[in-house]
């Protein structure tokens, strides 16, 4: 008898437990107009920037503990623009991306650790060109507030390395003089504002 009643407490307190977790987390929708994802590799004796101009993701965001937050974030392969449509087009194809193919750059966050003031570690699986892998993101919270017209919003910071050759992007070409065309190491950089969603308005009455 005893044990059954600890069994059922167990149970009422994790179910408790689970349904507090999931009212603390509020969702977040990405305001693409004001964030950007871009990145930089190594060009000969220089530095290419680029960046995508279609992406998606969702945060569940528990402001009080972030480390209980999520999120999810999809970037499409052919919005990569780096202002030169010739490159753009050879970065879709197969020696790239092969967009076609693997039309979407994905990460879902698994874990969230706090770091050094308000940075947190946001570890996740990234899946690119179809090669996923768990990866680590140091991301600065930069806080929340209200904007003129009484949405909350929230804004989120990162820069991280990818090695591409990880992911099966190794196309390249040697130099006559030594060394290779491309640099193998992508720095991504990343801003996101995102806007909390409002309640679904409840049923009309009957």
């Amino acid at each position: 008898m005893r044990v059954r009643r600890f069994v059922t407490a167990f149970v009422f307190l994790a179910t408790l437990f689970a349904i507090t977790a999931t009212m603390a987390a509020d969702t977040y929708n990405l305001d693409r107009s004001h964030s950007s994802a871009g990145f930089r590799i190594r060009h000969l004796v220089s530095n290419v920037t680029g960046r995508f101009g279609d992406f998606s993701g969702t945060i569940q965001l528990d402001a009080a503990d972030p480390t209980r937050s999520s999120v999810t974030f999809a970037i499409k392969a052919a919005s990569i623009d780096t202002a030169e449509p010739k490159r753009d087009a050879h970065l879709k194809s197969p020696d790239f991306f092969d967009a076609e193919k693997f039309p979407e750059l994905t990460f879902t966050s698994t874990k969230i650790a706090k770091g050094a003031g308000s940075t947190f570690q946001v570890t996740g699986n990234f899946n690119m060109h179809g090669v996923t892998k768990e990866i680590t993101i140091p991301v600065d919270f930069l806080g929340t507030s209200k904007d003129p017209w009484g949405n909350e919003r929230a804004g989120f910071a990162a820069s991280f390395v990818l090695n591409r050759k990880d992911y099966g992007i190794e196309w390249n070409k040697v130099l006559d003089a030594g060394g290779t065309l491309l640099g193998n190491e992508v720095t991504a950089s990343i801003d996101l504002e995102a806007m909390k969603a409002k309640p679904a308005s409840a049923p009309a009455a009957k």
